[in-house]
């Protein structure tokens, strides 16, 4: 790729100058005998230089860098529509001030390509954050410190050294409460201390259940009553596993967040927002002088949405870091009503039970009427109406919510815009030390699995050899890598690990959008289809060709009993789920086909230490009436676990040729599918 100098900012208008191009010389003997086709040199590619110490009264040159992103975007805009564009980033920091919004006019146009990219050797960082220092003892029985931070900000993350700090917590046993529709009733008087604790409004329930992580937050602590805010609360008592009866009983978690005298254990904060203190309690060895704290002040940092008549193209981000963001919804009124992996319930809607512990916390008609009108957390990178978006050697990490969305909601763009991606590729990356998944790829609305406009379609996305570590860390209930509806979405040899929830989530809708509907959903006291807007389709949904080969998934499934190291849901045509590695999760399920999976065919898995290899939720309580069928476990191996559901001729689903393996005894084609499983060695 060739450099050149561009014009001054005050020439960006004007046609950017390219040297005159003139042909070779030709004899008369020559000229007599040839056909001419006048033609014209490929356009010179086009370098903009950035660099933190740069200026934006400069022209982009390698001599005269801008500083900012913001500055190098505005040229690309005067620039791509003759010209493939390079934005090199030195290295160094680049805070944000506002989101970057990518829209058609920042792509490649006519064919050209722009891209976003490392210096060589550089490790440039887009980020949302600020830096915290200054720090002080503030109360030196307790071992905490104070730093002065802007008044009003109030974040739910704090990235501490790199990684995510703990907020301020203590756990608590369910027992000691009660709860109703307008909050919680202390029953065990050790607790009513919590009615002493200052600035109520800002203190947080936290329940982890058998697959949820539900969020919500205090209105005020009266005596023997904590008032909830809503309508965040009275969402997180509806639905399956929720926050007052959880599938789990009284072994799921309870917590109290957000309060200064929470500080307790070392890594602890906790921030006030009307005071302008940030508060610490450093772990071991840690030198408050010396500490990298950093406080993140955006709530996402890209947004790349065109329309869907103009969607955005051929926009590429390499060697970039994406770091420091904090989504703010859980902490007001809101809170975060968690349904399943990064998707939740939000606002006031008819047909609330009068009694939702009661009579809603194993589904119900209202809440059945409200399924498909789930909203999704929007994530830190937003990528919605675009094709041709790649993106190769980043770093996704100290994120404050789900790193990359792919697809997703228009309520989970800052563009407004939602859905409609293809051939989007995500490659050789690291996502790592996030307080949610690493990526979430398609909508849970009807749009989604039945789109209204071919546009809004979900194609052709490859998640390939990328390392997905520390994940879900704030939002436990989210996949690493989740596929919601989407057509041909391949998820190629990556690395997945460290994550409390699943590490590979395909499919949604249990069933019910698939053609014909799920038998479950007909049932008087789901009422599912009888709830307007809920149809029983003749058509299939767009889900279908998922591929997810050659992944190594460990370590997976560190706080919820329920989902499978690699989990399917729903009718998927030409499914395949082969050739990965699946180990250490001796508690679990490393194979799990949930309601409705269909044609899936399961090949070639290597799976040690688990406590169910296969699992099939095939609904036998319907019985004779059939869900989960129609698919193939051919050629596996394990050394542990049992296999569960459903694997007979009546339902078509079929486990073949599998080989118990016992003492190490791995078969030599076992012992190749491990040894390639996992991130592919680079081409030089």
């Amino acid at each position: 790729m060739l450099a050149f100098a561009t014009p001054g900012a005050a020439q960006l208008a004007s046609p950017v100058a390219i040297p005159t191009y003139t042909p070779p010389a030709v004899s008369k003997a020559q000229s007599a005998n040839a056909i001419h086709i006048s033609s014209r040199p490929a356009p010179v590619p086009v370098v903009l230089a950035v660099t933190p110490s740069g200026s934006d009264d400069g022209d982009g040159s390698a001599a005269r860098p801008f500083a900012t992103l913001a500055r190098a975007q505005v040229a690309v805009r005067r620039l791509n529509g003759d010209h493939d564009v390079t934005v090199r980033l030195a290295d160094g920091v680049y805070r944000l001030k506002a989101p970057l919004r990518f829209t058609a006019a920042d792509g490649g146009q006519r064919g050209f390509t722009v891209r976003w990219e490392a210096a060589p050797g550089a490790h440039p960082v887009v980020s949302g954050g600020t830096p915290v220092t200054g720090w002080t003892l503030a109360d030196r029985q307790r071992g905490i410190w104070a730093a002065d931070i802007p008044r009003g900000v109030d974040p739910r993350q704090l990235w501490v050294g790199g990684h995510m700090a703990p907020r301020a917590a203590v756990r608590a046993p369910r027992t000691a409460f009660r709860f109703d529709k307008s909050g919680i009733e202390i029953v065990d008087p050790t607790w009513r201390s919590l009615a002493k604790l200052p600035d109520q409004t800002r203190i947080e329930v936290e329940a982890t259940g058998w697959f949820t992580d539900r969020h919500a937050m205090v209105a005020r602590i009266d005596g023997d009553r904590i008032l909830m805010q809503q309508p965040g609360w009275r969402n997180n008592l509806v639905g399956y596993d929720t926050l007052a009866r959880s599938v789990w009983g009284d072994n799921a978690a309870l917590f109290f967040v957000n309060a200064l005298a929470f500080v307790r254990d070392p890594g602890q904060w906790y921030a006030d927002p009307a005071a302008g203190k940030l508060y610490y309690k450093p772990a071991a060895g840690e030198d408050m002088a010396r500490l990298d704290v950093v406080l993140p002040r955006l709530e996402l940092l890209l947004s790349i949405a065109g329309s869907y008549d103009a969607t955005i193209k051929d926009l590429q981000f390499r060697g970039l870091s994406f770091r420091h963001t904090s989504w703010l919804l859980p902490s007001g009124p809101e809170g975060y009503a968690s349904q399943q992996s990064g998707s939740f319930l939000a606002g006031d809607w008819p047909g609330y039970p009068d009694d939702p512990v009661r009579d809603c916390s194993w589904g119900c008609r209202g809440f059945e009427a409200m399924r498909n009108r789930w909203r999704q957390q929007p994530a830190a990178i937003q990528v919605a109406a675009a094709t041709r978006i790649v993106f190769d050697h980043d770093e996704f990490t100290e994120l404050g919510q789900i790193a990359l969305g792919i697809g997703n909601n228009p309520d989970a763009n800052a563009s407004g815009i939602g859905l409609g991606t293809s051939a989007i590729e995500v490659r050789r990356s690291r996502f790592t030390d996030l307080a949610g998944g690493a990526i979430m790829v398609g909508g849970v609305q009807p749009d989604a699995h039945h789109p209204s406009r071919s546009e809004m379609g979900v194609r052709d996305v490859v998640i390939s050899n990328n390392l997905v570590r520390t994940v879900s860390q704030q939002y436990r209930e989210q996949a690493a890598i989740l596929v919601t509806y989407a057509s041909g979405a391949v998820i190629w040899h990556n690395d997945v690990s460290a994550a409390p929830y699943d590490g590979i989530d395909i499919g949604w809708g249990w069933g019910a959008n698939d053609p014909g509907g799920n038998a479950a959903y007909f049932t008087a006291d789901r009422g599912y289809y009888d709830q307007p807007g809920n149809r029983v389709y003749d058509t299939p949904t767009t889900l279908r060709d998922t591929v997810v080969v050659g992944n190594r998934v460990h370590d997976v499934k560190q706080w919820f009993p329920d989902g499978g190291a690699i989990y399917h849901l729903s009718a998927d045509p030409g499914a395949l789920i082969a050739e990965n590695h699946i180990y250490d999760i001796k508690d679990g399920i490393a194979l799990y086909l949930d309601e409705g999976s269909r044609y899936v065919t399961l090949r070639n898995n290597a799976i040690s230490n688990v406590a169910v290899w296969l699992n099939m939720n095939s609904q036998d309580q319907l019985a004779p009436r059939r869900t989960a069928m129609d698919n193939l476990a051919i050629g596996n191996w394990h050394d542990s676990g049992k296999r569960t559901g459903q694997w007979t001729p009546y339902v078509n689903n079929r486990e073949v040729e599998t080989v118990t393996v016992a003492n190490g005894a791995w078969p030599d084609a076992a012992q190749a599918i491990i040894a390639k499983a996992g991130i592919e060695p680079e081409r030089p």
